[in-house]
């Protein structure tokens, strides 16, 4: 009976860890998938490269003449642009919240599968959450050289070298929304998902 009671509070442990590490991740939809051998964009690149840590590139759509491109800004101020492909057309990318996210290799919390290798929304969580507007949000972090990222409405600041944590918050703040993301390296394809 002891051994049955040592599990079940193994098990409980175990369970209340999954749900913790979930809770970390945004909720909102995003799906991201992009082959940079196909277009070898170089703004791109520079945050898929693991030797390159602190540099993070915010990927957005737009369209013009009825084509969709995909732009690309690094916080270092590259800044690309590509034209979709049929097959990326078709897939309906979901880039966070409103049309934005960041991705690149932290300098810190660089261990587990990824590398360090992180996914955010370009949305400030506090506004959103705090103006409880999810359906049109327009309060988009601006990326700093130094890998800092603050909200261009409420001020807040966040290291995105650090798990994206907030730096200048007040009580029940929270840091940026996170993805699940992954790369192959600079010519290989970048996935960021909701979990």
């Amino acid at each position: 009976m002891r051994n049955l009671g040592f599990w079940l509070l193994a098990v409980s442990c175990w369970l209340l860890a999954a749900c913790s590490a979930d809770e970390e991740y945004s909720t909102h939809a995003c799906r991201f998938s992009y082959n940079n051998m196909i277009h070898n964009d170089a703004t791109l690149a520079s945050a898929l490269n693991s030797s390159s840590r602190g540099v993070f590139c915010l990927i957005s759509e737009n369209t013009r003449a009825g084509v969709r491109y995909l732009v690309f800004e690094n916080n270092l101020g590259q800044t690309s642009e590509k034209p979709e492909t049929a097959e990326e057309v078709e897939a309906k990318f979901i880039l966070g919240l409103n049309n934005g996210i960041i991705v690149g290799f932290q300098t810190l919390n660089t261990e587990g599968a990824s590398g360090g290798f992180v996914g955010y929304d370009v949305q400030c969580p506090n506004c959103v959450r705090r103006e409880n507007n999810t359906v049109n949000p327009n309060y988009r972090v601006e990326m700093e050289s130094s890998g800092i990222a603050t909200c261009s409405k409420c001020g807040k600041k966040y290291d995105m070298n650090n798990g994206g944590i907030i730096l200048n918050g007040e009580e029940g703040d929270r840091g940026l929304d996170k993805y699940v993301a992954s790369t192959t390296g600079p010519l290989g394809v970048v996935s960021v998902f909701r979990r």
